[in-house]
């Protein structure tokens, strides 16, 4: 089998090859992906350092059209890359698709970015002096992202930071290196200049320990666990760099006595379960008031019953596996907790053999779950969720802003007045009124507060406030 190898300086690079295996069946070998060294790290860094001058100098129509060539191709590509993304991460085909055509639509809108690069002028407050208020590149960015969205957030990550004239040193997780090469590789016939881009697959303990101890990288953009998380800070703050943290969500979805049933439980079904509950916008912690509770339950776990847990890449799947098996045992740990904490199991927390062997396990709902339990408290990322009974409103926002998270927060009402009124006060980057937690454009920004996220935003053109650096100019005319 084909290694696929590190790109670094850009050569193709690295032998010793980790086996990629497909969650939906563990005897498959998606492909064999090379594993950095820290002197590879090395090689990368100095290699993006110096890119950077001419890179961080070059046309916007350069910039453009790599940007705009590498949208092209993985649009092109949808089928061949959301099938990929199935088979590596467990993503069911349609969800991968979409999480495709998501990054190509990443790439397209930084590619027009490119050509809308602009400043201020504005005049002094002394006599003759004009005043130019410019942004330019960063540096050397590092980047390191999570295993369950594989294409799209490098995607948010690497499009900008070309886009403003940034090189890259970029480190994909182990578990799913497949989509982040061969978006490297397209970028890179795209016709990006040597050293611009650099892929070091591997391990977090050498590859990202190695960016985590460098004194060169001027940024540093995460998206991971909150352990992982405050180490990046701390080095970050060491070597004196720029960075910016997406980590966890414990995330709310509220529903209140006048909300429509059935657009409440289509948005918790969604939010709590599809990606098999590995996404940082998760609704695990469903709030529901006394006079909907027992009817929303009810209503919820009958909608469980019809959802189909299989091979991701088979049609009529709904949810597909978990991503590993150290992940299966973090999901059924936390389902025995919810036992001796005294919640209910209302439906699932069962391990299921299909066709194929993989890491399948029904969509777990509890109850009669409250806030303090761990199960209410620390992040899951499986499909494994808690509804919690409140009285009223008031008590259902407190409860819902009673968290060390504040990533996204939903709600489900006809009330104009209660939904304004969350909106306003709900403790979270990302609001949804209606709508499931998970699920955000590619334009707008994304991010959240307290423990989930520090720095910029991610995403549209709030993007250029960790990529970019501002300078200010003062000219005698």
């Amino acid at each position: 089998m084909t290694i696929h190898q590190n790109l670094i300086a850009g050569e193709w690079t690295g032998s010793a090859g980790a086996e990629n295996i497909n969650p939906s069946d563990t005897n498959e070998v998606v492909g064999l992906y090379a594993s950095a060294s820290v002197q590879d790290v090395a090689d990368a860094i100095a290699a993006a350092k110096a890119a950077f001058p001419a890179w961080s100098r070059s046309g916007i129509l350069e910039r453009h059209s790599i940007l705009r060539k590498t949208s092209d191709e993985i649009l092109a590509r949808k089928d061949e890359l959301g099938a990929l993304l199935a088979r590596e991460e467990g993503k069911t085909l349609p969800e991968a698709i979409g999480e495709t055509i998501r990054a190509a639509q990443i790439f397209d809108f930084f590619a027009g970015e490119a050509l809308r690069l602009a400043g201020e002028v504005l005049p002094s407050v002394r006599p003759n002096i004009g005043v130019e208020i410019t942004r330019e590149p960063l540096g050397v960015i590092g980047i390191i992202t999570p295993w369950n969205f594989p294409i799209a957030i490098p995607a948010w990550k690497i499009a900008p930071a070309l886009c403003y004239g940034n090189t890259i040193v970029f480190k994909p997780a182990d578990l799913v290196p497949g989509c982040s090469w061969a978006v490297v590789d397209i970028l890179h016939r795209a016709g990006l200049p040597k050293g611009v881009l650099n892929l070091v697959m591997g391990k977090g303990s050498v590859v990202g320990q190695a960016m985590l101890d460098s004194p060169v990288l001027s940024g540093l953009t995460f998206t991971g666990s909150v352990g992982t998380g405050k180490r990046v800070a701390l080095s970050s703050v060491e070597h004196g760099r720029k960075y910016q943290l997406e980590m966890g969500g414990k995330n709310p979805m509220v529903v209140l006595d006048d909300a429509d049933l059935t657009v409440a439980v289509e948005a918790a079904a969604n939010s709590a379960f599809f990606s098999t509950g590995q996404r940082c916008t998760a609704s695990s912690r469903l709030i529901v008031t006394e006079g909907i509770h027992d009817k929303f339950v009810a209503a919820l776990t009958e909608k469980l019953k019809t959802l189909n847990v299989d091979n991701a890449v088979k049609a009529g799947t709904h949810i597909g596996p978990v991503v590993d098996a150290k992940q299966l045992k973090t999901d059924t740990d936390y389902i025995e907790i919810g036992r001796q904490e005294g919640a209910k199991l209302a439906f699932g927390g069962e391990l299921i053999s299909r066709d194929t062997p993989g890491f399948y396990l029904q969509p777990t709902l509890f109850t009669e779950a409250t806030n303090q339990m761990r199960i209410s408290r620390e992040e899951i990322f499986g499909p494994v969720a808690s509804v919690i009974r409140v009285k009223d409103y008031e008590e259902a926002l407190a409860v819902a802003n009673d968290t060390p998270f504040g990533l996204s927060s939903g709600i489900a009402t006809t009330s104009l007045k209660h939904a304004t009124h969350f909106k306003r006060n709900a403790e979270a980057g990302m609001v949804m009124v209606n709508l499931p937690t998970a699920g955000v454009d590619f334009h707008v920004p994304f991010g959240g507060r307290k423990g989930s996220s520090f720095g910029p935003r991610e995403q549209g053109k709030y993007a250029a406030e960790f990529f970019t650096t501002v300078k200010t100019a003062y000219t005698l005319a």
